[in-house]
């Protein structure tokens, strides 16, 4: 991750995460997170909401060991992937 943010708030801030295989793990942690969510009957968008929101790992559940799973992936990689799968989405007019 390469963040060149130096402190001048009228600059565009170049945040990137390097390397494709931290979005295939993220994508992969982020679907396992979900089915586990969903199986225990949890709201999975409300609970990765409070988790990305607030870092705290209680609003994960333990089965399939998904809370384990997604502390495996910073915050920020997650956060990237769902934007990026978001956008390539709607790009394609599939939104």
């Amino acid at each position: 991750m390469q963040d060149n943010h130096q402190g001048n708030h009228e600059e565009t801030v170049l945040f990137r995460v390097e390397g494709e295989e931290v979005d295939n793990k993220a994508r992969k942690i982020l679907i396992t997170v979900y089915q586990a969510l969903k199986e225990k009957g949890y709201n999975p968008l409300n609970q990765l909401v409070g988790y990305l929101l607030s870092g705290d790992p209680a609003y994960i559940t333990s089965h399939h060991n998904a809370r384990s799973l997604i502390r495996q992936v910073e915050r920020d990689e997650l956060l990237e992937e769902m934007v990026g799968t978001y956008l390539d989405l709607a790009e394609n007019k599939k939104l």
